[in-house]
């Protein structure tokens, strides 16, 4: 099987404060918030580079030395990446679920240093999409 597409990448980091994380990153990095998920806020860096800040990243995270850091892999191809990684003898800690809280479809593994590694889809029309007719 070949390896589903990746089209835009999220570094989530643990917060203590995320008003005042906020100001830091919107006010003096002046960077642009491109999503506002309550607890957590997403800021792009480049075209296809973000940084999430979140005050709970939740159990996943929690029950791992490396909790407070998650690497987000954006495609819309959420289960062929599952299909591909089950393939690659890839052990799946949560399969494609649908993320009511955060709009989002999305699936976790974990890499060979215990790094989550989520692969989602985010279904918030906000979210800015790769235009990939120009």
């Amino acid at each position: 099987m070949k390896r589903p597409s990746i089209e835009q990448q999220v570094v989530f980091l643990h917060c203590e404060n995320l008003e005042e994380t906020a100001v830091f990153y919107e006010q003096i990095l002046q960077l642009p918030m491109v999503l506002d998920q309550g607890s957590c806020r997403i800021y792009q860096t480049a075209a296809t580079s973000f940084f999430g800040f979140c005050e709970a990243l939740g159990p996943q995270l929690e029950a791992n030395d490396r909790r407070g850091i998650m690497l987000t892999l954006v495609t819309d191809e959420v289960d062929e990446w599952h299909r591909y990684l089950i393939e690659h003898g890839v052990e799946i800690e949560k399969p494609p679920t649908l993320n009511e809280k955060f709009n989002i479809y999305q699936c976790f593994v974990r890499d060979p240093n215990g790094y989550l590694i989520e692969i989602q889809t985010f279904l918030d029309e906000t979210w800015p999409r790769i235009d990939r007719t120009s």
